[in-house]
C-alpha cells in the first residue's frame, strides 16, 4: 500500500491507481479526493488491526469497576492478538507518530470512545483519584496491551518467535489485568514463586526473620 509506505504527503494519486491498476479518475469517482481516500484506508486498517471476536458490552447497573477492568483489558488483548496485515500496522503506526488532519476523523471516531470507556472504568475504580493519575494509570494499561501487538516483530528477534507465539490472548490478559490491579493495591502482588512450586519466601514474617536482616522502613 503507497500510503503505508509513503505516508499522506508523499503519496501520490497517479501511483496509488497504478499500484492498484485502476484509472486515476477512479479515486474522485468513488472517495471525491485523496483525503477521503487515505480516512477510508485508516478506517480499514482500524479494522483489521482491531479485529476481534467480542465488542465492548453494556454493563448493568451494580457490575463492579474490577469485572468491568477485566472484560475491557480481555476484549481490548483479544483484539490485538488478531492476525492483521503488516500494512495495516505499518499505515496506523505512522499515523499515529505523525497524525494528519486527515486522519483525526479515525481517531476521533474509533480510538477516542474506547479512552474514554477506559478513563470512566479507572475513574470509577480509583474515585477520587487527580485526573493526571487517572490519565497516566489509563496510558500504562493501554501501553501492556498495544506492546503486543506494536513490538511483537522485534520481541521474536529477541526471545524468539515460539517463546513469544506461547503468550496466547488468555495469558496476556491475565497478566496485564493481575499486573494492574496490584500495581494499584486493589490486588496482592503476584507470588513470589511459580505456582506449585515452594512459598517459603512468602511465608516468611518478619518475625521469622534474623534479628539482624534489614527492614523497610516506611
Amino acid at each position: 500500500m503507497v500510503f503505508a509506505k509513503k505516508g499522506f504527503d508523499s503519496a501520490t494519486v497517479r501511483e496509488i491507481c497504478r499500484d492498484a491498476d485502476v484509472n486515476i479518475a477512479a479515486i474522485s469517482y468513488y472517495f471525491g479526493d485523496k483525503e477521503r481516500l487515505y480516512v477510508e484506508c485508516l478506517k480499514a486498517a482500524h479494522d483489521c488491526a482491531d479485529a476481534g471476536p467480542e465488542s465492548m458490552p453494556s454493563w448493568p447497573d451494580g457490575t463492579a469497576a474490577v469485572d468491568k477492568l477485566r472484560a475491557f483489558i480481555g476484549i481490548m488483548v483479544g483484539r490485538t492478538h488478531a492476525p492483521a496485515r503488516p500494512t495495516a500496522m505499518q499505515l496506523l503506526m505512522r499515523e499515529f507518530a505523525h497524525p494528519s488532519a486527515a486522519g483525526q476523523e479515525v481517531i476521533l471516531q474509533y480510538i477516542r470512545p474506547k479512552a474514554f470507556r477506559l478513563r470512566d472504568i479507572l475513574h470509577e475504580l480509583l474515585p477520587g483519584a487527580d485526573p493526571r493519575r487517572l490519565l497516566m494509570t489509563g496510558f500504562s494499561v493501554m501501553g501492556q496491551i498495544l506492546f503486543y501487538r506494536q513490538n511483537r516483530p522485534v520481541a521474536e528477534l529477541i526471545f524468539d518467535k515460539e517463546a513469544v507465539d506461547a503468550l496466547d490472548a488468555a495469558a496476556v490478559a491475565d497478566h496485564v489485568t493481575r499486573f494492574t490491579l496490584a500495581a494499584l493495591g486493589l490486588e496482592p502482588p503476584y507470588p513470589l514463586a511459580a505456582a506449585g512450586g515452594s512459598r517459603k519466601e512468602e511465608e516468611r514474617t518478619p518475625e521469622s526473620q534474623s534479628p539482624d536482616a534489614p527492614r523497610n522502613q516506611i
